[in-house]
C-alpha cells in the first residue's frame, strides 16, 4: 500500500526523530546507509520533506536535516500524502480504475475496510506516537 519512497522517508523520519535535535543534525549522507537508502535519493526526499516543514534543516557548515517537537508532532499521514498522494491510499489494488462501492473489483470487500482502517491509523499516529514504541521497545526498527 505504500510506495518505496514513502517507506523511505518514514525510515529516514524515524532516524532523525531518534537520533537528531536542533543542535544535533544529520547529513543525507550521514542517514543513506543505517537506513540503507541510496545517498542521492534520501536527499532528494528529505529536501521534499523539509520544503514541506515535515523534517527541519539547516544550511551551512553545521548544517543538517533535523526534527523539532513540532515536526515530531506531525501526523504518519502528512508523510505518505506528501510522497505518494492520496491516490495511493484510495486506489485499487488490481490498478481498475472504474473500482468503488457500486463497480467493486474482485479484492474490494477484502481489503476496502482494511484500507480505511489504515488510513485512519495513519491519521491518528504522530511521529512521536512510533519514536515512543521504538524507544520502550514495543516495535523494531534497526537503525
Amino acid at each position: 500500500m505504500l510506495s518505496k519512497s514513502s517507506k523511505y522517508a518514514l525510515k529516514s523520519v524515524l532516524y532523525l526523530a531518534v537520533h537528531s535535535s536542533e543542535n544535533q543534525r544529520i547529513l543525507a549522507k550521514d542517514i543513506a546507509k543505517p537506513i540503507n537508502v541510496p545517498k542521492a535519493y534520501i536527499a532528494k526526499i528529505l529536501q521534499e520533506l523539509a520544503k514541506h516543514h515535515l523534517v527541519s534543516s539547516t544550511r551551512g557548515p553545521n548544517g543538517g536535516f533535523y526534527m523539532t517537537k513540532e515536526n515530531k508532532e506531525r501526523s504518519i499521514i502528512d508523510i505518505v500524502l506528501l510522497i505518494d498522494g492520496e491516490y495511493r491510499l484510495t486506489s485499487c489494488l488490481l490498478s481498475i480504475e472504474e473500482c468503488d462501492e457500486d463497480n467493486p473489483c474482485p479484492l474490494h470487500k477484502l481489503i476496502g475496510s482494511a484500507k480505511i482502517n489504515f488510513r485512519e491509523n495513519l491519521q491518528n499516529t504522530t511521529i512521536n506516537d512510533l519514536v515512543r514504541d521504538i524507544r520502550e521497545e514495543r516495535s523494531f526498527l534497526p537503525l
